[in-house]
């Protein structure tokens, strides 16, 4: 990773010069993120890890995605940007609880149709059937053994993604953790969605499930996510559709988990994240509900 000293000093020759100490920001697993005032203004300075591009990451996307979503009042803006590191505004608004998300994922939504609808076309492509795939060459090839779940997990991505074909790629997210979406307390109304560094060409409703999964909707705020997204009350298919794209969201991150364990420095149980997703995964592949979800999906 790069020096944060050293960083800094580029990024005052563009923004101008620290006023005090950049201050570590809780939160992220593959980056620092640190507090910054650069030239009297307030800035997130990210310090990128080094192998990242392994995990699917395409800072080149991450940028777009970034500047695009900006310029639609959903993103924080990018101030600067090089080899290593990423700035931007820095938003003081608290993270979203997903309590809240489950009561009114209707703000989340319509920041997301925004961005599925831009017209974005982004340099990478994020399906999660390809990406393990990607994630077990790099495991074997680093001389490791797959754990016996990966099997089920590729199964299970395979054929939702036949059920689901990515045959309309749109702009996403692809990270949509409760803590990436911000919200001021007094007007629950506004959104920024935060750290794209997933961003790529996706299926849309991958989002949707991934928000949903992430932040342990019910029914009913499945529903009221697909109303606010399409404008409609969702019928059987896309509640189908969306319960899919959660079981495919446990997929990618319990595999995301093992390829971590064999890259990352970090002292992180990446072991005991990915078998948190795995226990999920294989609950909702032997739920008799998912042979129906496979047959009744739409998007």
């Amino acid at each position: 990773m790069a020096d944060l000293a050293e960083i800094v000093g580029v990024v005052e020759r563009a923004l101008g010069p620290v006023n005090g100490e950049p201050v570590r920001l809780t939160g992220g697993i593959t980056n620092r993120n640190y507090r910054v005032r650069f030239g009297g203004r307030e800035c997130v300075l990210r310090l990128i890890r080094p192998q990242t591009d392994l995990l699917g990451i395409d800072r080149g996307s991450e940028q777009a995605a970034a500047d695009a979503a900006a310029a639609l009042g959903i993103a924080p803006a990018v101030l600067d940007a090089g080899p290593g590191y990423l700035v931007t505004e820095y938003i003081d608004w608290p993270p979203i609880s997903s309590a809240q998300l489950r009561e009114d994922p209707g703000p989340a939504a319509r920041a997301l149709r925004a961005f599925h609808d831009s017209g974005l076309q982004l340099p990478n492509r994020f399906w999660v059937p390809e990406l393990l795939d990607v994630y077990a060459r790099i495991v074997i090839g680093r001389g490791h053994e797959l754990p016996e779940d990966y099997g089920l997990a590729r199964e299970v991505a395979g054929r939702i993604g036949r059920a689901l074909p990515a045959d309309d790629l749109r702009p996403c997210h692809n990270d949509l953790l409760a803590a990436n979406v911000l919200s001021p307390s007094d007007d629950r109304a506004r959104v920024t969605l935060v750290d794209w560094e997933y961003a790529g060409m996706g299926h849309r409703l991958f989002d949707l499930g991934n928000l949903a999964v992430n932040s342990d909707f019910d029914g009913a705020a499945r529903e009221r996510l697909l109303a606010a997204y399409f404008g409609q009350l969702p019928n059987p298919g896309r509640l189908a559709a969306l319960s899919l794209m959660q079981v495919m969201s446990d997929a990618r991150e319990a595999a995301w988990g093992v390829v971590q364990a064999v890259i990352s420095e970090l002292e992180f149980d990446f072991a005991a994240y990915a078998s948190r997703h795995f226990t999920r995964l294989r609950a909702a592949a032997a739920d008799p509900s998912f042979e129906e979800w496979l047959r009744g999906a739409t998007a």
